[in-house]
């Protein structure tokens, strides 16, 4: 089982460039689909609380999953196989970086990348959002909570808080109504 674990999860580091919300996609077709140790309801409560957490996402969330898993032993196990390859390939750079650093090739091929690393990151955007039940009374919250941010420069830390404290708050009078 740690064995799967570290090589999907290693998998998953090395292929995944822009960050940990371009790996949502990749994660849910190993973790859910092909593996099922997890529904995608889990999953998705997984990534909502490894995005309140302090961290990186990417660990965060294979910590997360490993724990679920096989307890601290797969928390270890998924987060070094997360972070692992991303270590090397950054060494490895930095061994080399002073040799192409004024390149214009590698120059144009990061500008070329980043409009591609935005699409990684919209796409499980939406898709996460196509599976929560957003409604015409609530879908003010991440539309002011992206406002906040945007254009009054509120920290997005700020903005979690809240949102989770409004979560509790809106569950807890929900209860005691119903």
């Amino acid at each position: 089982m740690n064995y799967e674990l570290f090589k999907t999860f290693f998998k998953i580091g090395i292929v995944t460039f822009g960050g940990g919300y371009a790996m949502i996609p990749i994660i849910e077709t190993e973790v859910v689909d092909k593996h099922r140790w997890l529904s995608r309801e889990e999953l998705l409560d997984l990534i909502a609380i490894a995005q309140s957490c302090p961290g990186v996402f990417a660990v965060n969330i294979s910590t997360f999953v490993g724990y679920k898993l096989d307890r601290n032993h797969g928390a270890f196990v998924a987060s070094l196989a997360t972070a692992l390859p991303s270590f090397l390939i950054i060494l490895l750079i930095a061994m080399f970086f002073h040799q192409f650093k004024d390149n214009r090739v590698v120059e144009a091929i990061f500008r070329g990348i980043r409009p591609a690393v935005v699409a990684l990151i919209a796409v499980p955007t939406f898709r996460l959002a196509q599976k929560v039940p957003i409604t015409w009374a609530n879908c003010w919250i991440p539309i002011l909570g992206a406002l906040a941010i945007w254009a009054f420069g509120v920290s997005p830390i700020l903005i979690i808080l809240l949102a989770g404290i409004g979560g509790y708050a809106y569950h807890a009078l929900s209860s005691r109504i119903s």
